[in-house]
């Protein structure tokens, strides 16, 4: 008798928070439209020149957003019609450069941030110039014979480092700029913002065809990505933490109301740019509890998608605890709910996240589906089993080689090509399966299948504190109807966007000094705006910073180990 092949879904999660500040329109951190060209571009390709690959692409709404401004800003650069409200992207493209000591630093400083041995290293030129420029910070008085021109081939060589590994292998222009390695011109670096704006246009519209096609499944997370249990139910962080510090505040005003604008908001959004509705959710952070399966249930969704540990609190609380050496994947279904639920193979996924960087692309695929076939085997009394691989489709790969190109390439084709293996999506995976019943879930996340990414910290609590403060004074404003209707669609979102998870992953220690900034000054200028919009005059605390950060420096974005 033949054994069906293992089920194998591919899960990248492409997310960003809101950079810009919605009153000013200018971004205060530039990774929108740098991840856009390199790993949103990159993604699409790899599945573009491998026909028989497949996968599950989601996004988050307000990255959707940010993508159509840029492009439409470069667009109307270009033309002569308006201006680039990202500092950076404006330097890149202006004929002015700074000309203040501190800006210029600043500049020099931005130029920097990226990883040396992946994205500077391997371009000499680019490398000379980061030599010197990490010299100048600590000689400022030397900054006096920074010319124009070091600062011109310092940003477009920054820019072209960040460029996908696809561009720079078949986009003349980008060859051309690679080639010439320095003095460039005004001219050249309007037709690197060029080609940037074209790239940025073309994502939604790529990935829409691959969806056509069938190679792609397209799914989306709730509008701004916030923590849909804790807004539900901050308490449901002691299911899987009893001993958990929380909040002063007990209980999210108005929570349920909250997450069903996230879902209905954040389906308006995707159906807007991919003319689809998603069968599917990734929950921001891969976030559940029985509350948020249900309403995620009622929103109309087949399919949601979590941490393996949250499964594996679930089957322990449920008396259902597998052997070590069982098959657990599989759909499965909470009692009284015909939502399918899909769990991480953690193991998998931190190997492509965590491990491969180092390894030649196929050892590492040889030694991934290895791992494959032994869980096909493990499976192989089971019908219809899946191994969802659910990561980041766009940290892991500054820190591969040539922006994990021949990983992909390679990963892709070695699992289709096994006969042993299926690429598939989840879509396709319910429509045959018979999930597995579930009598319980116990809240939780991808990270350790707990909230303790997110809540917990003395920081992270004070953070819901101020947002508790925020949501206060606009249920007050908004039931005392003192609004029109634009201000109150622009205050609803500008709540969303403080209700996102990124600003309490950031708090805490444990995190690095310069990222902890950024996300706190950007966290308070959110609130600080959202009072501005109510009419209300901010509280005296956001003006006060009051989360710190003493870490080492790790990868930004979504998906990343909790414990770095």
């Amino acid at each position: 008798m033949s054994v069906k092949p293992l089920k194998v879904v591919l899960y990248w999660h492409m997310h960003q928070p809101e950079y810009r500040d919605l009153r000013s329109g200018e971004y205060h951190q530039p990774w929108t439209y740098l991840h856009g060209i390199k790993d949103y571009v990159d993604m699409a390709a790899h599945l573009e020149a491998i026909p028989q690959a497949r996968a599950v692409v989601n996004f988050v709404p307000i990255l959707l957003e940010q993508i159509e401004d840029y492009a439409e800003q470069i667009k109307s650069y270009l033309g002569n019609s308006g201006a680039l409200s990202d500092p950076l992207l404006a330097a890149l493209a202006g004929p002015v450069l700074p000309s203040s000591q501190e800006a210029r630093l600043e500049l020099i400083r931005h130029c920097l941030r990226a990883n040396a041995e992946r994205l500077i290293n391997p371009f000499p030129a680019y490398r000379k110039l980061a030599d010197i420029a990490r010299w100048l910070p600590e000689h400022p008085e030397m900054m006096l014979y920074v010319n124009d021109q070091f600062l011109v081939d310092l940003l477009v060589w920054y820019h072209l480092a960040w460029m996908g590994e696809t561009v720079r292998r078949e986009d003349a222009r980008i060859k051309g700029l690679l080639k010439k390695a320095s003095g460039y011109t005004l001219h050249d670096r309007r037709e690197l913002l060029a080609v940037i704006g074209e790239l940025l246009a073309g994502i939604n519209g790529r990935y829409a065809a691959l969806a056509r096609r069938g190679q792609v499944e397209l799914s989306m997370t709730p509008y701004a990505h916030p923590i849909m249990p804790l807004l539900l139910d901050i308490q449901s962080a002691t299911e899987a933490m009893p001993d958990v510090s929380l909040p002063f505040l007990q209980q999210y005003p108005g929570g349920e109301e909250r997450v069903n604008w996230h879902l209905q908001q954040g389906l308006a959004t995707f159906e807007k740019y991919f003319a689809l509705r998603p069968a599917g959710c990734w929950p921001s952070e891969g976030s559940v509890s029985a509350a948020t399966v249900k309403l995620l249930d009622e929103a109309g969704f087949k399919w949601a998608a979590s941490g393996e540990s949250v499964l594996r609190n679930s089957l322990a609380k449920s008396g259902m605890t597998p052997e070590p050496d069982s098959c657990i994947h599989h759909a499965y279904q909470l009692k009284g709910q015909k939502l399918n639920c899909f769990f991480r193979d953690d193991g998998l996924s931190d190997l492509i996240g965590f491990t491969y960087s180092d390894w030649h692309a196929d050892d590492a695929v040889a030694n991934f589906v290895h791992h494959l076939e032994n869980i096909a085997d493990a499976c192989a009394a089971q019908d219809d089993s899946v191994v969802s691989v659910i990561l980041d489709g766009e940290n892991a790969w500054e820190f591969y080689p040539e922006n994990g190109y021949y990983f992909l390439r390679a990963l892709y084709k070695g699992i289709a090509e096994n006969s042993r293996l299926e690429l598939t999506t989840y879509s396709d995976c319910i429509e045959t399966a018979e999930p597995v019943r579930m009598p319980e879930l116990v809240a939780g996340s991808w990270v350790y299948g707990t909230f303790s990414t997110w809540i917990g910290d003395k920081d992270k609590n004070r953070a819901w504190d101020m947002l508790g403060d925020a949501k206060r004074c606009y249920d007050k404003v908004i039931s005392a109807g003192r609004l029109d209707d634009a201000h109150r669609q622009r205050a609803e979102r500008q709540l969303a966007i403080c209700e996102g998870s990124d600003w309490f992953w950031w708090f805490g220690d444990y995190n690095s000094a310069e990222s902890v900034s950024d996300f706190e000054s950007l966290y308070r200028m959110h609130l600080s705006n959202l009072y501005q919009i109510l009419g209300e005059e901010p509280p005296a605390y956001l003006s006060e910073v009051f989360a710190h950060g003493s870490g080492d420096p790790v990868m930004g974005g979504a998906m990343r180990k909790g414990q770095e």
